[in-house]
């Protein structure tokens, strides 16, 4: 049975590269991902820390995927991370993160995610209920522009 739990701080480098596997089951080149590494890294401090929450998703202590939340901003939370290992991309774990992140929204009185997307996850995020609110140019890559989107919880 899958189970969404918080992330432990010793799982921080697991995290890490579950990310960079789960960027590149879009085909992205080696070159790309190496320039995305430092910005998808999930630190032991960040899960040690109380404004950020991330949650995980596992089946028999395997990890399936991920959603890190920048809570540092109380009313207004960041997905600063949603990444699904590639073999279980487009069967429900994102959307049963995502779910998750609602209900710790809602139990927390959050209620605005900002979610600045990868252009492949477009149609995940707004089927999750997120609208596109504009851009936002990527922090890895120079002239790249991701879609913004906004997620209301009430």
């Amino acid at each position: 049975m899958i189970k969404i739990r918080s992330a432990r701080p010793e799982e921080a480098e697991e995290l890490s590269k579950l990310a960079l596997r789960s960027k590149g089951y879009w085909s992205y080149s080696a070159d790309f991902l190496a320039a995305c590494e430092e910005e998808l890294r999930v630190s032991s401090a960040q899960l040690s820390d109380s404004h950020w929450h991330c949650l995980v998703a596992e089946l028999d202590s395997e990890l399936l995927g991920y959603a890190l939340l920048d809570g540092r901003l109380s009313q207004n939370w960041e997905l600063e991370a949603l990444f699904v290992e590639p073999d279980w991309i487009g069967k429900g774990i994102g959307r049963r993160l995502m779910d998750a992140v609602k209900e710790l929204m809602r139990q927390t009185g959050v209620t605005r995610l900002v979610i600045q997307g990868d252009p492949n996850a477009d149609a995940f995020y707004l089927a999750a209920g997120a609208r596109q609110i504009g851009q936002r140019e990527s922090a890895s890559i120079k002239g790249r522009v991701l879609p913004l989107f906004e997620l209301t919880v009430s």
